[in-house]
């Protein structure tokens, strides 16, 4: 018998989205069911991962691994994103990250750029998006060391650090000076897209401002813990992003783009993908078990903007779905839109990371006002 997924997490006694992080972290198999869009569990293993949780610590519940923080910034419900209540999809389709900014800061004016704290040293290199993490954690602590209005810990002071590290962003990925125009303006002129292409752009930011508490942002909460400064906190996280399996995912899907190229038939060379063992990236979100919406929202918005280069990333998704049975998460579409704009190689990765420092330093501020100090323990596994 199969189970939806609330009474398989009822008959757990678990949340939702702990049920889809059993899913995730391979515990509990979910699957499809013909004419449901829902994933289903079987009853029969439902029951059994439910008796071996209540017998034994051997393996122990996945609820005790994952950290859990009130927060009042971003929720995850009913297949849906929200910024402090509001509708990030709906958000998307009209404003910009400043404004988002401005929500998820709490800040009553628009969040636009604040002034750099160093002096402007010309026009900068232009050196393109690869190696864009390591040359802003450079630019973070050069402004760390000489920013001393940033020790100021206070919502208003966390607003004004944070204003600073999003115009540095910016012109890490740019290469120019810190400026006053949009973010999505700025990357839009710097990578020479058209009005359609700009607005992708400053869609994907708006829908990559924050999603809750993955790994850059709880190492970016941990740093804040300690009192240690918004540069900190943006650095550390910046440095979990840089991984494979969170941020770097997307520059792994534009490599598979740029493999697939203009190909009218992208089954075939990712089946030989996964016959030569390569797993197809940017596939699957336990937390959106139906599909990521952010996903399908850059799709329309990229088949908006190229409806030829929208058709061929469509085709592309249904082939991966028939392939793995997973659909594709914003990594996917991300990284297709990216390279279907003709950008550069870790354009993905870089937009991604100007718009998720926005979030970053929410997090941050909301950790500054909780003052407590993140610290979890270790449960020992080892010899006695």
């Amino acid at each position: 018998m199969l189970l939806p997924a609330r009474e398989a997490a009822d008959r757990l006694g678990v949340k939702i989205d702990t049920l889809y992080a059993y899913v995730s972290r391979g515990l509990l198999r979910s699957m499809e069911v013909a004419g449901s869009r829902e994933r289903h569990y079987d009853a029969d293993e439902v029951e059994s991962f439910r008796a071996g949780r209540g017998a034994t610590r051997a393996r122990p519940p996945a609820e005790d691994l994952i950290p859990v923080i009130g927060s009042a910034i971003c929720l995850i419900e009913n297949h849906r994103l929200y910024y402090r209540g509001r509708d990030a999809l709906t958000l998307a389709e009209t404003a910009t990250l400043e404004e988002v900014a401005a929500i998820l800061w709490g800040d009553a004016a628009v969040a636009a750029p604040h002034p750099s704290p160093l002096p402007a040293g010309g026009e900068r290199e232009r050196v393109g998006p690869l190696g864009v993490i390591e040359r802003a954690q450079m630019r973070l602590a050069e402004l760390s060391a000489s920013d001393h209005a940033a020790l100021d810990l206070t919502k208003a002071g966390v607003v004004r650090t944070g204003r600073v590290i999003l115009g540095e962003l910016a012109a890490s990925v740019t290469g120019s000076e810190p400026s006053s125009a949009l973010v999505h303006e700025q990357l839009a002129a710097a990578w020479r897209l058209d009005p359609t292409g700009a607005d992708l752009v400053r869609r994907a930011l708006v829908l990559l401002a924050d999603h809750e508490l993955n790994a850059s942002t709880f190492v970016a909460r941990c740093i804040a813990s300690t009192g240690a400064r918004p540069y900190a906190a943006v650095s550390g996280a910046l440095g979990a992003l840089s991984g494979w399996r969170h941020g770097g995912a997307s520059s792994q899907v534009e490599a598979l783009f740029r493999e697939l190229g203009e190909s009218a038939a992208p089954l075939p060379i990712m089946a030989a993908r996964l016959a030569r063992g390569e797993a197809l990236p940017g596939l699957g979100q336990p937390l959106y078990p139906q599909g990521d919406p952010r996903a399908l929202a850059i799709i329309e918005a990229l088949t908006k903007a190229s409806p030829e280069a929208g058709a061929r990333v469509a085709k592309a998704a249904v082939a991966a779905m028939e392939l793995t049975g997973q659909s594709p998460n914003v990594d996917f579409a991300l990284g297709a839109a990216t390279t279907a704009l003709g950008l550069e190689p870790g354009a993905a990765l870089a937009l991604f990371l100007v718009a998720r420092s926005v979030g970053w330093i929410a997090h941050a501020s909301e950790q500054y006002d909780s003052g407590v100090l993140i610290r979890p323990r270790a449960r020992y596994t080892g010899r006695r």
